[in-house]
Protein backbone atom coordinates (compact mmCIF):
# COMPACT_ATOMS: atom_id res chain seq x y z
CA UNK A 1 0.00 0.00 0.00
CA UNK A 2 1.77 3.46 -1.45
CA UNK A 3 1.43 6.30 0.98
CA UNK A 4 -0.94 8.62 -1.00
CA UNK A 5 -3.32 5.26 -0.64
CA UNK A 6 -2.67 5.22 3.08
CA UNK A 7 -3.19 9.27 3.25
CA UNK A 8 -6.71 8.91 1.71
CA UNK A 9 -7.94 6.03 3.34
CA UNK A 10 -7.32 8.04 6.57
CA UNK A 11 -9.03 11.04 5.82
CA UNK A 12 -11.71 8.79 4.77
CA UNK A 13 -12.08 7.48 7.73
CA UNK A 14 -11.58 10.55 9.58
CA UNK A 15 -14.96 12.08 7.84
CA UNK A 16 -16.65 9.16 8.42
CA UNK A 17 -16.11 9.55 12.08
CA UNK A 18 -16.91 13.16 11.48
CA UNK A 19 -20.11 12.70 9.44
CA UNK A 20 -21.25 9.94 12.58
CA UNK A 21 -20.38 11.94 14.95
CA UNK A 22 -22.73 15.07 13.07
CA UNK A 23 -25.76 12.55 13.16
CA UNK A 24 -24.80 12.07 17.07
CA UNK A 25 -25.19 15.78 17.29
CA UNK A 26 -28.45 16.06 15.07
CA UNK A 27 -30.46 13.57 17.39
CA UNK A 28 -29.52 16.29 20.44
CA UNK A 29 -30.19 18.97 18.32
CA UNK A 30 -33.63 17.52 17.26
CA UNK A 31 -34.37 16.85 21.24
CA UNK A 32 -33.91 20.89 21.66
CA UNK A 33 -36.43 21.29 19.01
CA UNK A 34 -38.90 19.34 21.01
CA UNK A 35 -37.83 21.09 24.14
CA UNK A 36 -38.63 24.24 22.36
CA UNK A 37 -41.44 23.72 20.75
CA UNK A 38 -42.72 22.79 24.22
CA UNK A 39 -41.66 26.06 25.77
CA UNK A 40 -43.51 27.88 22.60
CA UNK A 41 -46.69 25.77 23.62
CA UNK A 42 -46.61 26.45 27.18
CA UNK A 43 -46.53 30.70 26.28
CA UNK A 44 -49.34 30.14 23.79
CA UNK A 45 -51.07 27.87 26.96
CA UNK A 46 -50.73 30.90 29.20
CA UNK A 47 -51.43 33.74 27.18
CA UNK A 48 -54.80 31.43 26.64
CA UNK A 49 -55.67 31.41 30.24
CA UNK A 50 -54.80 35.13 30.53
CA UNK A 51 -57.61 35.76 27.95
CA UNK A 52 -60.24 33.91 29.20
CA UNK A 53 -59.48 35.13 32.86
CA UNK A 54 -59.59 38.52 31.57
CA UNK A 55 -63.19 37.75 30.02
CA UNK A 56 -64.22 36.12 33.42
CA UNK A 57 -63.05 39.52 35.46
CA UNK A 58 -65.37 41.24 32.44
CA UNK A 59 -68.21 39.49 33.49
CA UNK A 60 -67.69 40.15 37.09
CA UNK A 61 -67.58 43.88 36.58
CA UNK A 62 -70.42 44.09 34.31
CA UNK A 63 -72.44 42.11 36.81
CA UNK A 64 -71.05 44.70 39.76
CA UNK A 65 -72.25 47.73 37.64
CA UNK A 66 -75.65 46.61 37.46
CA UNK A 67 -75.51 45.69 41.40
CA UNK A 68 -74.58 49.60 41.76
CA UNK A 69 -77.42 50.49 39.15
CA UNK A 70 -79.42 48.44 41.86
CA UNK A 71 -78.13 50.97 44.41
CA UNK A 72 -78.85 53.70 42.79
CA UNK A 73 -82.01 52.39 41.76
CA UNK A 74 -85.51 53.76 44.31
CA UNK A 75 -86.72 50.15 44.84
CA UNK A 76 -83.61 47.61 45.57
CA UNK A 77 -84.28 44.22 42.95
CA UNK A 78 -82.33 41.58 42.02
CA UNK A 79 -83.19 39.76 38.74
CA UNK A 80 -84.29 36.16 38.99
CA UNK A 81 -84.63 35.53 35.54
CA UNK A 82 -88.10 34.62 33.66
CA UNK A 83 -88.68 38.00 34.15
CA UNK A 84 -89.29 38.10 38.04
CA UNK A 85 -87.27 40.40 40.35
CA UNK A 86 -86.77 40.37 43.88
CA UNK A 87 -86.41 42.76 45.94
CA UNK A 88 -83.54 43.78 48.04
CA UNK A 89 -82.67 44.81 51.32
CA UNK A 90 -79.91 47.15 51.98
CA UNK A 91 -77.53 44.03 53.98
CA UNK A 92 -78.09 41.97 50.69
CA UNK A 93 -77.41 44.48 48.16
CA UNK A 94 -74.30 44.70 50.52
CA UNK A 95 -73.64 41.35 50.52
CA UNK A 96 -74.12 40.45 47.13
CA UNK A 97 -71.17 44.28 46.31
CA UNK A 98 -68.97 42.30 48.64
CA UNK A 99 -69.30 38.67 46.84
CA UNK A 100 -68.49 40.68 43.41
CA UNK A 101 -65.50 42.27 45.23
CA UNK A 102 -64.15 39.09 46.88
CA UNK A 103 -64.63 37.23 42.77
CA UNK A 104 -62.88 40.19 41.06
CA UNK A 105 -59.81 39.98 44.15
CA UNK A 106 -59.28 36.49 43.35
CA UNK A 107 -59.05 36.91 39.71
CA UNK A 108 -56.72 39.86 39.88
CA UNK A 109 -54.80 37.55 42.37
CA UNK A 110 -55.04 34.49 39.50
CA UNK A 111 -54.06 36.99 37.02
CA UNK A 112 -50.83 37.51 39.16
CA UNK A 113 -49.89 34.79 39.03
CA UNK A 114 -50.45 33.52 35.73
CA UNK A 115 -48.60 36.68 34.94
CA UNK A 116 -45.46 36.22 36.93
CA UNK A 117 -45.33 32.14 35.61
CA UNK A 118 -45.46 33.63 32.10
CA UNK A 119 -42.30 36.12 32.80
CA UNK A 120 -40.67 33.44 34.62
CA UNK A 121 -41.42 31.20 31.17
CA UNK A 122 -40.30 33.87 29.04
CA UNK A 123 -37.10 34.64 30.78
CA UNK A 124 -35.91 30.73 31.04
CA UNK A 125 -37.16 30.32 27.43
CA UNK A 126 -34.68 33.40 26.80
CA UNK A 127 -31.96 32.09 28.76
CA UNK A 128 -31.85 28.97 27.27
CA UNK A 129 -32.21 29.81 23.86
CA UNK A 130 -28.61 32.01 24.48
CA UNK A 131 -26.71 28.83 26.06
CA UNK A 132 -27.78 26.63 23.36
CA UNK A 133 -26.90 29.36 20.69
CA UNK A 134 -23.09 29.23 22.26
CA UNK A 135 -22.86 25.58 23.32
CA UNK A 136 -24.16 24.45 19.84
CA UNK A 137 -22.59 26.75 17.30
CA UNK A 138 -18.82 25.85 19.39
CA UNK A 139 -18.45 22.67 18.10
CA UNK A 140 -19.69 23.22 14.83
CA UNK A 141 -17.29 25.87 14.33
CA UNK A 142 -14.85 23.08 15.36
CA UNK A 143 -16.21 20.96 12.46
CA UNK A 144 -15.95 23.55 9.99
CA UNK A 145 -12.39 24.36 11.17
CA UNK A 146 -11.39 20.79 10.05
CA UNK A 147 -13.00 20.45 6.99
CA UNK A 148 -10.93 23.85 5.71
CA UNK A 149 -7.49 22.19 6.98
CA UNK A 150 -8.28 19.27 5.24
CA UNK A 151 -9.11 21.40 2.16
CA UNK A 152 -6.31 23.55 2.38
CA UNK A 153 -3.36 20.78 3.16
CA UNK A 154 -4.78 18.42 0.49
CA UNK A 155 -5.97 20.53 -2.72
CA UNK A 156 -7.04 18.58 -5.81
CA UNK A 157 -5.97 15.78 -3.98
CA UNK A 158 -9.27 14.38 -3.04
CA UNK A 159 -11.11 12.00 -4.36
CA UNK A 160 -15.01 12.84 -5.94
CA UNK A 161 -15.81 10.88 -2.91
CA UNK A 162 -14.26 12.78 0.04
CA UNK A 163 -15.54 16.19 -1.51
CA UNK A 164 -18.59 14.80 -1.56
CA UNK A 165 -18.25 13.72 2.10
CA UNK A 166 -16.88 17.67 2.95
CA UNK A 167 -19.50 19.21 0.85
CA UNK A 168 -22.49 17.26 3.01
CA UNK A 169 -20.90 17.96 6.40
CA UNK A 170 -20.39 21.83 4.80
CA UNK A 171 -24.38 21.93 3.87
CA UNK A 172 -25.54 20.54 7.15
CA UNK A 173 -23.16 23.00 9.15
CA UNK A 174 -24.99 25.95 7.45
CA UNK A 175 -28.53 24.27 8.00
CA UNK A 176 -27.95 23.56 11.93
CA UNK A 177 -26.10 27.01 12.64
CA UNK A 178 -28.99 28.79 10.80
CA UNK A 179 -31.70 26.69 12.85
CA UNK A 180 -29.93 27.85 16.01
CA UNK A 181 -29.81 31.56 15.00
CA UNK A 182 -33.36 31.58 14.22
CA UNK A 183 -34.18 30.10 18.05
CA UNK A 184 -32.30 32.48 19.44
CA UNK A 185 -34.03 35.13 16.97
CA UNK A 186 -37.52 33.42 17.87
CA UNK A 187 -37.21 33.96 21.58
CA UNK A 188 -36.19 37.09 21.62
CA UNK A 189 -39.09 38.49 19.71
CA UNK A 190 -41.56 39.29 22.24
CA UNK A 191 -38.69 40.79 25.18
CA UNK A 192 -40.22 44.21 25.79
CA UNK A 193 -36.58 45.30 27.11
CA UNK A 194 -35.73 45.31 23.91
CA UNK A 195 -38.89 47.42 22.51
CA UNK A 196 -36.94 50.46 21.25
CA UNK A 197 -39.57 52.50 19.39
CA UNK A 198 -38.08 54.54 16.68
CA UNK A 199 -39.35 56.26 13.44
CA UNK A 200 -39.52 53.99 10.42
CA UNK A 201 -39.97 55.27 6.79
CA UNK A 202 -41.02 52.00 5.40
CA UNK A 203 -40.89 52.84 1.86
CA UNK A 204 -36.48 53.00 2.05
CA UNK A 205 -36.72 50.22 4.63
CA UNK A 206 -38.26 47.82 1.90
CA UNK A 207 -36.22 49.34 -0.74
CA UNK A 208 -32.99 48.28 1.09
CA UNK A 209 -33.98 44.69 2.06
CA UNK A 210 -35.04 44.34 -1.93
CA UNK A 211 -31.51 45.62 -2.65
CA UNK A 212 -29.80 43.32 0.20
CA UNK A 213 -31.63 40.24 -0.93
CA UNK A 214 -30.59 38.25 -3.95
CA UNK A 215 -33.38 38.12 -6.23
CA UNK A 216 -33.07 36.16 -9.75
CA UNK A 217 -33.59 37.86 -12.66
CA UNK A 218 -36.97 36.63 -13.69
CA UNK A 219 -38.41 38.12 -11.03
CA UNK A 220 -39.38 41.48 -10.04
CA UNK A 221 -40.41 43.02 -6.70
CA UNK A 222 -42.82 45.87 -6.81
CA UNK A 223 -43.77 48.27 -4.13
CA UNK A 224 -46.24 50.98 -3.32
CA UNK A 225 -45.74 54.41 -3.87
CA UNK A 226 -46.58 55.83 -0.78
CA UNK A 227 -45.93 53.69 2.40
CA UNK A 228 -46.40 54.99 6.05
CA UNK A 229 -44.11 55.92 8.98
CA UNK A 230 -44.81 53.61 11.83
CA UNK A 231 -43.24 53.51 15.41
CA UNK A 232 -41.51 50.52 16.14
CA UNK A 233 -38.58 48.68 16.79
CA UNK A 234 -36.68 48.79 13.32
CA UNK A 235 -35.17 45.45 13.61
CA UNK A 236 -38.32 43.67 14.32
CA UNK A 237 -39.99 45.48 11.54
CA UNK A 238 -37.29 44.59 9.29
CA UNK A 239 -37.21 41.19 10.17
CA UNK A 240 -40.63 40.66 9.71
CA UNK A 241 -40.27 42.25 5.94
CA UNK A 242 -37.62 40.58 4.94
CA UNK A 243 -38.86 37.05 6.20
CA UNK A 244 -41.82 37.90 3.88
CA UNK A 245 -40.51 38.56 1.18
CA UNK A 246 -37.63 36.28 0.81
CA UNK A 247 -40.33 33.60 1.56
CA UNK A 248 -42.55 34.96 -1.36
CA UNK A 249 -39.13 34.68 -3.76
CA UNK A 250 -38.45 31.29 -2.77
CA UNK A 251 -42.21 30.10 -3.49
CA UNK A 252 -41.80 31.76 -7.52
CA UNK A 253 -41.89 28.26 -10.00
CA UNK A 254 -42.85 30.76 -13.13
CA UNK A 255 -40.93 31.53 -15.39
CA UNK A 256 -41.95 35.10 -14.89
CA UNK A 257 -42.10 35.81 -11.11
CA UNK A 258 -43.82 38.66 -9.51
CA UNK A 259 -43.56 39.91 -5.78
CA UNK A 260 -45.71 42.50 -4.50
CA UNK A 261 -46.15 44.80 -1.89
CA UNK A 262 -49.09 45.82 -0.73
CA UNK A 263 -50.78 47.95 1.72
CA UNK A 264 -54.50 49.79 3.04
CA UNK A 265 -54.91 52.03 5.92
CA UNK A 266 -57.87 50.92 8.30
CA UNK A 267 -59.05 53.07 11.53
CA UNK A 268 -57.12 51.37 14.23
CA UNK A 269 -54.55 49.80 11.72
CA UNK A 270 -51.93 49.37 9.06
CA UNK A 271 -52.79 46.47 6.88
CA UNK A 272 -49.79 44.93 4.55
CA UNK A 273 -49.58 42.31 2.45
CA UNK A 274 -47.00 39.89 0.30
CA UNK A 275 -48.47 38.79 -2.86
CA UNK A 276 -46.48 36.21 -4.82
CA UNK A 277 -47.72 34.02 -8.29
CA UNK A 278 -45.50 30.89 -7.17
CA UNK A 279 -46.74 27.39 -6.54
CA UNK A 280 -49.25 27.82 -3.39
CA UNK A 281 -50.38 26.68 0.01
CA UNK A 282 -52.66 24.25 0.58
CA UNK A 283 -55.40 24.91 2.64
CA UNK A 284 -54.77 22.61 4.85
CA UNK A 285 -51.48 24.38 5.80
CA UNK A 286 -52.60 27.84 6.35
CA UNK A 287 -51.95 27.12 9.83
CA UNK A 288 -49.40 24.89 10.23
CA UNK A 289 -46.51 27.07 8.36
CA UNK A 290 -46.34 29.75 11.07
CA UNK A 291 -45.66 26.67 13.97
CA UNK A 292 -42.26 26.85 15.16
CA UNK A 293 -39.67 24.22 13.41
CA UNK A 294 -43.01 23.40 10.68
CA UNK A 295 -41.80 23.29 7.13
CA UNK A 296 -43.94 22.28 3.96
CA UNK A 297 -40.34 20.98 2.08
CA UNK A 298 -37.92 18.57 4.14
CA UNK A 299 -35.01 19.46 1.45
CA UNK A 300 -34.14 22.74 0.85
CA UNK A 301 -32.33 24.42 4.05
CA UNK A 302 -35.43 25.88 5.56
CA UNK A 303 -35.09 26.16 9.57
CA UNK A 304 -39.24 26.05 9.75
CA UNK A 305 -38.49 29.03 12.16
CA UNK A 306 -38.47 32.48 9.96
CA UNK A 307 -43.01 31.98 9.63
CA UNK A 308 -43.44 31.61 13.26
CA UNK A 309 -41.07 34.81 14.29
CA UNK A 310 -42.97 36.58 11.59
CA UNK A 311 -46.36 35.53 13.46
CA UNK A 312 -44.67 36.85 17.36
CA UNK A 313 -43.66 40.34 15.40
CA UNK A 314 -47.20 41.04 13.90
CA UNK A 315 -48.40 39.18 17.79
CA UNK A 316 -46.27 41.80 19.46
CA UNK A 317 -47.78 45.03 17.69
CA UNK A 318 -51.19 43.58 18.80
CA UNK A 319 -51.91 42.46 15.26
CA UNK A 320 -52.80 39.38 13.43
CA UNK A 321 -51.84 37.41 10.06
CA UNK A 322 -53.66 35.46 7.90
CA UNK A 323 -52.74 33.47 4.38
CA UNK A 324 -55.21 33.75 0.79
CA UNK A 325 -53.56 31.32 -1.43
CA UNK A 326 -54.15 29.27 -4.20
CA UNK A 327 -52.56 25.92 -5.38
CA UNK A 328 -50.25 26.59 -9.15
CA UNK A 329 -51.62 30.36 -8.80
CA UNK A 330 -50.09 31.77 -5.85
CA UNK A 331 -49.85 33.15 -1.92
CA UNK A 332 -50.45 35.91 -0.19
CA UNK A 333 -49.73 36.51 3.51
CA UNK A 334 -51.87 39.42 5.03
CA UNK A 335 -50.81 41.17 8.43
CA UNK A 336 -52.06 43.84 10.42
CA UNK A 337 -49.95 46.15 12.83
CA UNK A 338 -51.46 48.29 15.18
CA UNK A 339 -51.26 52.41 15.00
Amino acid sequence: MDAETKESETINSFLEAVNSSYQNYEEQFTMLQRAMAISSQELFDANRKLQLEAEEQKKVIASLTEATKTLRSVSFKKDKGDNESKELSGIELANLIEEQALQISKIEKQREILLKDLEKSNRDLNDYAHVVSHDLKSPLRTVNTLITWIREDNGDNLDKSTQDHLERIDSNIEKMDNLITGILEYSVVDDKTQNLKTEIFLGPLIDEIIELTQIPNHITVETPKTLPVIHADSSRIKQLFQNLITNAIKAIDKEKGEVSVLFEELPDFWQFGIKDNGKGIPEKYHKKVFEIFQKLETKNKSTGIGLSIVKKIVAFYEGKIWIESQEGIGTTFFFTLKK
